[in-house]
């Protein structure tokens, strides 16, 4: 796993800075001697996707919608019904808003699933973006797809699910400083590029968290406030820092769609959107304030992931309903349920008021 997450993680530095300009994907000149070895590769590769995604269009065929959303449909729904069942012993644990927290690890155990499965129906796509000199280009991609459902099973039953999510949490953090970065350096204007790094920022302070989170089953004994806060310090500030930036973007641009706020416009049918945008906003900066401040840290945000999830329900799940096979509407639809598993995973490692060793 670990191997396949750092293919993920050059596939995805490979296809960002290509598209932002920061390389250019020019060809190299072929040695002698080489070049046939390298188009065996690729007739391998070519014959493995070809049959990969005839099988899985046949599979989806009876259905009559396109294979990506057949498969997204059915890994979101195996992971929804398998991880269910593991809360439903937890939830009696809980108390009051407490018991929203077991469904954070599963919305963000589903989107990991959701995106994972992206890797064998669009595979001649993600193909593409791998580095040339990387072999078996298809073998990668189907490699980190079948990677990333294994680490949201895990994290769903919670078997290696703190290093399933550690991995998670390290992939996500290289994509900022290897991607996103440079590409909010190169474009210092664009405040599209700024909500995507910090978005990776907020997705890996969820996982790490979750990695770092006590659980029931290990020992009882308290262990000093001080060291707990100290290493909770990290991911309260990679989910605090874009809270605040994304609830000033939803202040000056409200008419764009709540959450992540990237190009996407709320659709006008939608009544209440501008409201919505507002109101989620200000739960944005709230929130930050308080996990930067490290004042009342888990009641904010544990209201800042009941307003993403309200803004799942509303906005993206009625995007869904109106066009539940466009891959696009389901991408915004589970990037923001992720959004909101990566709040609730932090809300439920931070300690509960008086008492500072949970």
């Amino acid at each position: 796993m670990p191997l396949a997450f750092g293919a993920f993680g050059v596939k995805y530095f490979c296809y960002f800075t290509t598209r932002m300009g920061l390389v250019h994907d020019k060809p190299h000149a072929s040695r002698i001697g080489v070049e046939p070895k390298v188009l065996k590769i690729h007739m391998v590769d070519c014959s493995l996707q070809q049959f990969a995604v005839v099988v899985l269009a046949l599979l989806a065929a009876p259905f009559g919608i396109p294979a990506a959303a057949f498969w997204i449909y059915v890994c979101a729904s195996l992971l929804f019904i398998i991880g269910f069942i593991k809360i439903l012993n937890e939830l009696p644990q809980e108390h009051g808003v407490d018991k929203i927290m077991p469904f954070g690890r599963l919305f963000f155990a589903i989107s990991m699933a959701v995106f994972g499965s992206e890797h064998f129906t669009a595979t001649a796509d993600i193909a593409t973006l791998v580095p040339r000199w990387i072999p078996a280009h298809t073998f990668w991609v189907y490699l980190v797809g079948l990677a990333f459902l294994c680490a949201a099973l895990s994290i769903a039953v919670l078997v290696q699910a703190r290093l399933a999510a550690a991995l998670v949490g390290m992939t996500l953090l290289i994509f900022v400083f290897v991607m996103d970065v440079p590409a909010v350096v190169a474009h210092p204007r664009n405040r599209f590029f700024w909500a995507l790094t910090l978005r990776e920022l907020a997705f890996s302070g969820g996982a790490f968290a979750f990695a770092m989170s006590p659980w029931r089953t290990r020992s009882r004994q308290p262990s000093p406030a001080q060291p707990i806060a100290a290493r909770a310090a990290f991911p309260r500030f990679f989910v605090g820092i874009p809270s605040l930036f994304y609830g000033v973007e939803h202040l000056l641009h409200p008419p764009y769609a709540p959450g992540v706020p990237l190009q996407k416009l709320t659709p006008e049918w939608i009544p209440g959107r501008i409201f919505l945008s507002y109101f989620v906003g200000v739960i944005l900066i709230v929130a930050g304030v308080c996990l930067l401040v490290n004042k009342k840290t888990r009641i904010a945000a544990t209201s800042l992931g009941l307003a993403i999830l309200l803004t799942v329900l509303w906005i993206y799940l009625s995007m869904l309903l109106r066009a539940p096979t466009d891959v696009v509407a389901l991408n915004y639809f589970f990037d923001t349920l992720l959004f909101c598993g990566a709040i609730l995973l932090l809300a439920n490692a931070l300690p509960k008021e008086g008492h500072p060793h949970v």
